[in-house]
């Protein structure tokens, strides 16, 4: 790949590609009626990342994370970060005090919060195809970053989960640590992206370390060209982290370590590695040479690794480790970006060529380049993190949302090259050769491809109208006589949970969220066991509404585990004396059973 800096004002077109990028993703959406303010298409997290912004907006406290509306008396500590609910709620609040309509700003909050992060996605994408391999990468990183953002859904309309957030500080802490050999600050802000994409949620921790730990072989390697670089990074990182620490955690929390999300356990990680790689960086007896170098740094990382199987082993085991067996297998095993590589290729191979073609084709060319002698530092920082962006997808199949966002770099530099080739030798096996690596670039081709083939391969399209039925659970009209209804506590499946506290006011146990165990599990309980069990459940905790649901693969999937449970005898028709179905909701996608009085 040939080599490229970005020019003083080149940010100024890069800005403007990635706006018109932006407007063309806007106008596709508006295309159809923002679809997503009215169907959140079964998206959980949307939801109720939208009703923890509105609590916020209507009091709740800062440092109080509880979701009161869901689980057990007293709800649950949710895991996610405050960062994200701000900028949604100041969306909010801005369009609300010039138009008086909480309902208008809130659809402009969820057009336009996932619109900025895509804007600021392809533009920090292009930068960094830029300095990978120049001008002519700048045109085929928009036009592929654009498509494979687009088509991956995490910026569509309604998209307030925090997944978009981070792949787009993860992507400007690269960006900025592309540019940071020609660019004084860019360092420091490369290491405060990197901190706040870790505090947002853990599930960038891979590429975060692998951020960090790239920036501290480089400089081991090159100290004149990287000790200023490795310096601020640690700073900005440390400092930030810090920050954070002191921003989001009360201090009544600062000695509780929570590993699912930013506490004690990050920051004091944070705060040692970005220090120390600060502190080595500058100090001059440590770097004098690569060995002492590469010896402070392992020495750094052995102080890591102590204190964090000394203070805090717990969070060296697995995520889920001590999840309940019953969650693990009715829930975790059945969620759709959990599913590894292997459990695709097992059960549904049409899917893995949407997910990991570009990553797998952008990988070899990398590979081809190194083997080529062409091992530079842009490119290393590149390919270390794709790499780790594969593996992850692997074992989890999100892990594919950055590997293919990753991917778009070495993609863009791959279409440059023939591009320039077209320019000077125009033949047709040239042009060919150009096309054909835009199409093999372009993420939304293979899904495309991956459709079609799904399709012919299914003699009866049975899985495409269940998911059509499955996906009518969960639009908001659906829940209009739910919302109309005095408030009460409405015993769902867990993927009806976000839905209903997001389009009505009443309660719910189920959510699909790791810390609601209690919840689930009772709402398990009443729907696995028999029917005198579920009313038991139901007159213990003030039931008022049992929720169906009847075309759901949740439903359906209790259904076979306990064909003689509670939820199976609703889904065929047998109600129970103390239920009474709500006349208005007979044959609806959600039908609703209200409890006797004295039940």
């Amino acid at each position: 790949m040939s080599s490229g800096k970005a020019g003083a004002s080149s940010w100024k077109s890069d800005l403007m590609l990635a706006l018109l990028a932006m407007l063309v993703a806007l106008a596709v959406n508006a295309g159809t009626g923002f679809r997503e303010l009215t169907d959140a298409g079964g998206d959980n997290d949307n939801l109720l990342r939208l009703v923890e912004v509105r609590d916020l907006l209507g009091g709740q406290g800062w440092f109080d994370l509880h979701q009161y509306r869901m689980g057990l008396e007293g709800g649950f500590v949710m895991h996610w970060s405050r960062l994200v609910d701000t900028p949604i709620a100041a969306i909010i609040l801005a369009v609300q005090a010039l138009t008086g309509s909480t309902a208008l700003a809130e659809d402009v909050a969820q057009i336009a919060w996932p619109s900025l992060l895509f804007f600021l996605t392809v533009f920090f994408t292009t930068r960094a195809a830029r300095n990978v391999a120049g001008e002519s990468a700048v045109l085929p990183s928009v036009v592929v970053g654009a498509a494979a953002y687009h088509f991956i859904g995490i910026y569509s309309t309604g998209a307030l989960d925090h997944h978009n957030v981070q792949l787009m500080l993860t992507m400007a802490s690269l960006c900025l640590l592309l540019e940071a050999p020609v660019r004084r600050m860019a360092a420091l802000f490369s290491g405060l992206c990197a901190a706040l994409t870790l505090a947002v949620g853990m599930e960038t921790v891979p590429y975060v370390a692998t951020i960090g730990v790239s920036v501290a072989l480089l400089f081991a390697v090159d100290r004149s060209g990287e000790s200023r670089i490795a310096r601020d990074f640690g700073l900005g990182f440390a400092g930030v982290s810090a920050l954070v620490f002191i921003a989001t955690i009360p201090f009544s929390a600062w000695g509780q370590a929570q590993c699912d999300a930013f506490s004690t356990v990050q920051f004091v990680v944070a705060a040692l590695a970005g220090t120390g790689l600060a502190v080595i960086a500058s100090i001059d007896a440590a770097g004098r040479s690569w060995q002492r170098r590469l010896v402070s740094l392992a020495l750094l990382a052995a102080v890591i690794a102590a204190v964090v199987v000394s203070l805090f082993p717990q969070c060296l085991a697995a995520p889920y480790a001590n999840l309940d067996p019953r969650l693990k297998e009715l829930w975790l095993d059945h969620i759709d970006e959990a599913q590894s590589l292997f459990t695709l290729l097992a059960h549904a191979p049409a899917r893995v060529a949407a997910r990991y073609a570009t990553p797998l084709v952008a990988i070899v060319l990398m590979a081809i380049s190194f083997s080529r002698g062409n091992w530079r530092r842009q490119e290393s920082l590149v390919a270390a993190l794709l790499v780790v962006a594969f593996v992850v997808s692997a074992w989890q199949v999100r892990g594919s949302t950055f590997s293919i966002a990753f991917a778009v770099i070495p993609l863009s530099a791959w279409i440059a090259k023939w591009r320039q080739r077209a320019e000077v030798s125009p033949s047709r096996g040239v042009v060919l050769r150009m096309a054909a690596a835009w199409l093999i670039s372009v993420n939304a081709v293979w899904t495309g491809a991956a459709a079609a083939t799904s399709v012919a391969l299914e003699s009866k399209n049975t899985v495409a109208d269940d998911s059509e039925t499955d996906k009518l659970c969960y639009r908001m009209a659906t829940f209009a006589p739910l919302g109309h209804m005095p408030d009460t506590t409405v015993l769902a499946i867990s993927n009806l949970g976000a839905p209903i506290l997001a389009y009505s006011g009443h309660r719910v146990f189920a959510g699909p969220y790791h810390r609601n165990i209690a919840g689930n599990l009772l709402a398990l309980d009443a729907f696995l066991g028999p029917a005198d069990n579920a009313r038991k459940i139901v007159a213990d905790h003030r039931v008022g509404l049992v929720a169906l649901c009847r075309g759901s693969t949740e439903s359906e999937l209790l259904t076979e585990k306990a064909p003689q449970g509670f939820l199976a005898g609703l889904m065929h028709g047998s109600v129970p004396d103390w239920l009474e179905l709500v006349a208005e909701t007979k044959g609806a996608p959600i039908e609703l059973y209200r409890v006797r009085q004295g039940a």
